[in-house]
């Protein structure tokens, strides 16, 4: 067993990366600041407000992204990326400025709560209440939260289909489409277990190990369905679940797992669309900016169709 592997360790590793991407954020420029991200794709405006959600887990913080135009929108609500372990909340303001100026919807971007300090099941079950008051309190928000989406990249995109999984087996809130984009959805596999197509991928395994074991200290754990929906244990019927958008990236660590939960989707009748963006590995619509457009020229069409916008 790698020394990563020991929850100690991994906890002690990930609040490093914590701590430096603190230190990152609050450079004027650079990549990885706030800064940097919003301005990126300086076509797309950004006009938000901030606003603080209530859950059993702990309040939740987030900029609500509004678009043009008149009457309740939609609602988009986002969970970034990060290993369930960095607050990588900003990181998505370029593409919650796109899909509130091309999918006409207001976009909840939310900075829940991440690992060790808080590790399963507290941010699924965060996220999840979350998504369930931005459907309940619509009216007061200035959104129709009757006509709404989930999607994260990423560990994000892990939590929204923790999310979609909850509202199935809860009777709701009913989710018009759930956006799926490069997400990590089977962490019963070690890390060191993953292939990816090429030789150095941008996620290692030494990197998913401190991820996973942060995130999910006892490895027993991990083949909850919260975690792990694309494990061969995971073998409930999901009939009835959200429809789903996947996005895999041909040399992602991840892709595979991502390939299989599509594949499962598909046989409950609920895959929307399944896109594996060529020659592009994990995390790469934060650098590539021609790749990005056209993977969130993607996400905003499924969600305007999803919620009749468009």
């Amino acid at each position: 067993m790698s020394v990563l592997a020991r929850p100690t360790v991994a906890a002690f590793a990930a609040k490093s990366l914590q701590r430096l991407s603190l230190m990152a954020d609050r450079r004027p420029s650079g990549r990885g600041s706030a800064a940097s991200s919003h301005q990126r794709f300086p076509q797309f405006p950004r006009t938000t407000r901030e606003l603080t959600i209530p859950s059993s887990v702990a309040p939740a913080r987030a900029t609500v992204y509004l678009p043009a135009g008149e009457g309740p929108p939609p609602v988009h609500v986002n969970f970034h990326g990060g290993g369930y372990v960095v607050p990588l909340t900003e990181l998505d303001d370029p593409l919650c400025r796109f899909l509130a100026a091309e999918a006409g919807v207001v976009v909840v971007n939310v900075d829940y709560v991440v690992a060790p300090q808080h590790p399963f099941p507290a941010p699924p079950r965060q996220a999840f209440e979350v998504v369930r008051w931005i459907a309940e309190h619509g009216a007061e928000q200035g959104w129709d939260g009757e006509r709404l989406t989930v999607g994260g990249q990423s560990a994000g995109g892990g939590l929204a289909a923790a999310v979609a999984r909850q509202a199935l087996e809860e009777g709701g809130p009913s989710i018009a489409l759930q956006v799926l984009h490069y997400p990590p959805l089977d962490l019963a596999t070690s890390a060191k277990d993953k292939r990816a197509a090429i030789a150095k991928p941008v996620l290692r395994p030494w990197m998913a190990e401190v991820f996973d074991t942060s995130y999910v200290p006892d490895p027993k754990v991990r083949s909850d369905r919260l975690v792990s929906p694309a494990h061969p244990s995971d073998t409930a019927d999901l009939k009835g679940i959200a429809p789903a958008l996947v996005v895999t990236a041909e040399y992602d660590l991840l892709k595979a797992e991502g390939v299989r939960y599509a594949d499962r989707l598909r046989t409950a009748g609920a895959l929307v669309e399944h896109v594996d963006v060529a020659g592009a590995d994990h995390g790469y619509d934060g650098t590539d900016d021609e790749r990005a457009l056209e993977t969130y020229a993607l996400i905003a069409r499924q969600v305007r169709q999803a919620v009749g916008t468009g």
